[in-house]
């Protein structure tokens, strides 16, 4: 929905979830269909990363901005405003409770940007050219590799620098390098194949000498 604004709201980090889950058990009480409370959703970016423990690579999902959600609604109407704010885990709107700003065009840009790959991003493909430097092919990563401040080529992690409300967070997004093709071997066919002087030239096949035999002439003997 293109006139839909978003708006940031910091609660206590590690209880994301369980609030999303709080407000959504007080819709119904305060009526959904309640033309004071606009149709909102409750937006929660997070990442998918490979982690190594005791040997073994383990697959875990972690936010990317902990501590922070994004409201996607029309507005923030009075109603709307004080069912966020009674629920358990709130702590403010950004900037300010006093001063509610939806996200500004670069902020939108970029929370948009994230959520266009689903709430949890999975790894990015990318490249390395000759230079060592890395070359996104596809995923979140596209379109941010001006904010990448350290590669992990080991761990495939990309350390990404992204602002919110005059605020830096370092970032680790995953990605897979994208394996190269082997180059298939030089095809020789028979008929480019150069022939070899010595080899292919027919040999000179003798037939067997046959002696003719001889013939004598019959003996005459002469008259006298």
């Amino acid at each position: 929905m293109t006139s839909e604004l978003y708006y940031a709201i910091q609660v206590l980090t590690g209880e994301e979830q369980r609030f999303i889950q709080r407000v959504e058990k007080q819709v119904p009480l305060a009526g959904r269909g309640d033309p004071e409370i606009p149709p909102f959703h409750l937006r929660w970016p997070r990442r998918k990363l490979v982690i190594r423990r005791k040997g073994k690579r383990i697959s875990t999902i972690r936010p990317i901005f902990p501590g922070y959600l994004f409201l996607e609604a029309p507005e923030v109407t009075p109603p709307l405003y004080h069912l966020l704010r009674r629920s358990t885990g709130f702590i403010r709107f950004l900037p300010e409770n006093h001063a509610l700003t939806p996200l500004g065009a670069q902020e939108l840009r970029l929370v948009r940007h994230l959520l266009s790959f689903g709430e949890v991003l999975k790894e990015s493909t990318v490249r390395f050219d000759e230079n060592s430097r890395i070359v996104v092919k596809e995923g979140p990563l596209q379109g941010l590799e001006g904010q990448i401040v350290k590669v992990d080529r080991r761990k495939g992690r990309a350390k990404v620098q992204l602002d919110l409300y005059e605020t830096a967070f370092l970032i680790d997004l995953a990605f897979q390098v994208m394996e190269k093709a082997p180059n298939p071997p030089p095809h020789t066919s028979d008929l480019s194949r150069t022939p070899d002087p010595e080899q292919g030239r027919p040999s000179a096949t003798r037939e067997p000498a046959t002696r003719e035999p001889a013939t004598r002439e019959p003996a005459t003997r002469e008259s006298l």
